[in-house]
């Protein structure tokens, strides 16, 4: 990204774009990178790689003396979020980044692993989302925040993407909110279970981003981070405050959802039994005409009423009375 220190911004490259036709090996112009760094006082590489190959991390690891375990979770996209940075301030922290689409209700999930070490700060970004310009434009035009060395990168990587973290959150209520209202205002239905069923889905990949940084928000807003300076410790606290904020909005949407989906399938089972109810109802009401039009129906000469010449009438009658009175029944015990 480029050479920064508290006065001013030296714009660089990145490494792909700095290989020549037949150049291959950027390493010697990253070591050129870190003699010019040194030479500035107080002042920090900011490198950033977008879904960088096996040989290229490897190249930059021998570059800023980067432990191999910790490369090895940077080029992992399916890394577990997570902070693994000393007193001193040096280490790694992976975040998880969201992104909600409104039209499909889904969350995008991608990675950011940032390295700070004493002069520089490394962002190795996975997937389509996370652009980190809207950073390095902040880091340029702030030079009170570049002043803070490269644990500035880190604070503004946190601050973005955990202000994502709230945004997809509030999306999620707002989504379990409509599916709420769907099921205890009208009649929920096997589309509206498989909605519900999604959504917390969705929700799951939020609460793996957030899940794993709960104790480190709980540091945060205990202001014990060693390695963070005086003026950003508030603004860490802040960073922490949203995250269990978020996570706690998480956890609510997931119980609701749980609660939502027994609730709209009992629902659905109560009217099915209903359903069944008035199946049931209707069919013991045309079983009297049926039983009395099957006996009759048979062919024997001693029946009685037989050769009456009011037994047809009376017999519709008594079909007719016999079914009034059990259709009566079934309404009073709210089968029909």
């Amino acid at each position: 990204m480029g050479l920064y220190g508290p006065d001013d911004v030296m714009p660089l490259t990145e490494v792909r774009n700095w290989e020549q036709p037949g150049d291959t090996h950027p390493e010697p112009k990253l070591m050129e990178l870190r003699e010019r760094c040194a030479e500035r006082e107080e002042g920090f590489v900011w490198l950033g790689l977008f879904e960088p190959t096996r040989a290229e991390l490897e190249m930059v690891g021998r570059v800023f003396d980067l432990p191999p375990l910790q490369l090895e979770d940077a080029s992992n996209p399916d890394q577990r979020a997570k902070f693994e940075i000393d007193r001193q301030g040096h280490g790694l922290a992976v975040l998880k980044v969201l992104s909600y689409t409104d039209s499909t209700s889904d969350v995008t999930t991608g990675q950011i692993a940032v390295f700070i070490g004493e002069w520089f700060a490394l962002t190795v970004r996975f997937g389509q989302i996370g652009d980190l310009r809207p950073i390095r434009e902040r880091l340029d035009a702030d030079a009170e925040l570049r002043s803070m060395g490269p644990v500035a990168v880190l604070y503004a990587v946190l601050d973005r993407t955990v202000d994502g973290y709230l945004a997809v959150s509030n999306e999620v209520s707002t989504d379990v909110e409509v599916l709420e209202a769907e099921i205890f205002t009208g009649t929920p239905t096997v589309e509206t279970t498989n909605a519900i069923y999604r959504l917390k889905r969705e929700n799951v990949e939020v609460r793996r981003a957030l899940h794993p940084l709960a104790l480190w928000s709980h540091e945060a807003v205990a202001e014990r981070l060693p390695w963070v300076p005086p003026g950003l410790r508030a603004y860490f606290r802040d960073i922490g405050d949203h995250l269990l904020r978020a996570a706690d909005a998480t956890d609510a949407a997931d119980n609701l959802l749980m609660t939502m989906l027994m609730a709209s399938t009992a629902l659905q089972d109560l009217q099915q039994n209903g359903d069944m109810r008035k199946i049931s109802a209707w069919v013991a009401i045309a079983a009297v005409p049926t039983a009395i039009a099957g006996i009759y129906g048979m062919n024997f000469d001693d029946m009685p009423e037989l050769h009456w010449s009011l037994g047809y009438p009376a017999v519709l009658t008594l079909m007719a009375t016999t079914c009034a009175l059990l259709y009566r029944g079934f309404r009073r015990s709210g089968w029909l």
